[in-house]
């Protein structure tokens, strides 16, 4: 039986300028989502969970928090450039051109903007990206710029992070009921 690894993301080293990563799952925002999302973070802004309240707005409903937003992008994006990165270094030009309502899907990609050695991690560089959001007609509804450290391959932090079993994985399961 051979042992084949996942998808493991990218290292600094596959980050090309000039990029975009399509990021594979799209996202549904619930109103459940919203309201969790707007309790777990404390806003108190009426317009997110009291749908008399939102009625009377411009909009003539509940908008999703814009917080709850940024926060699928960021998260939609983290297979394709972030799965290997250790710290963000910064969030900048955050925009919400249109806004977000339950029932809407999400789907966001990246570009790569730039990328640089780390002066002081030899283990890891600095990258780049501009994220967007479409939401299901294909209107941006969420953009922002974001750069963050990421490891390099081989780095020695990386090693081993899957345990070792105790016993071997097998096809007919007996060794997993040893």
């Amino acid at each position: 039986m051979t042992v084949k690894d996942g998808w493991q993301g990218r290292f600094f080293e596959d980050f090309e300028v000039g990029d975009v990563y399509r990021h594979p799952l799209g996202r549904t925002v619930t109103e459940s989502d919203n309201t969790w999302f707007t309790l777990l973070t404390m806003n108190t802004n009426q317009t997110h969970f009291n749908a008399e309240y939102a009625a009377r707005s411009e909009f003539g409903r509940p908008l999703v928090v814009s917080t709850l937003t940024v926060a699928i992008a960021a998260g939609q994006s983290v297979v394709d450039t972030t799965q290997n990165a250790f710290a963000n270094l910064g969030w900048d030009d955050i925009r919400l051109p249109r806004p977000v309502f339950a029932g809407d899907t999400l789907f966001s990609e990246s570009l790569v903007l730039a990328k640089r050695e780390s002066a002081s991690r030899p283990h890891a560089g600095i990258v780049t990206i501009r994220t967007r959001t479409l939401n299901q007609d294909g209107d941006e509804v969420c953009t922002f710029r974001r750069t963050f450290y990421v490891y390099k391959r081989g780095a020695e932090r990386l090693e081993r992070v899957f345990p070792e079993a105790r016993t071997p994985l097998s096809p007919d399961g007996e060794a997993d009921r040893a």
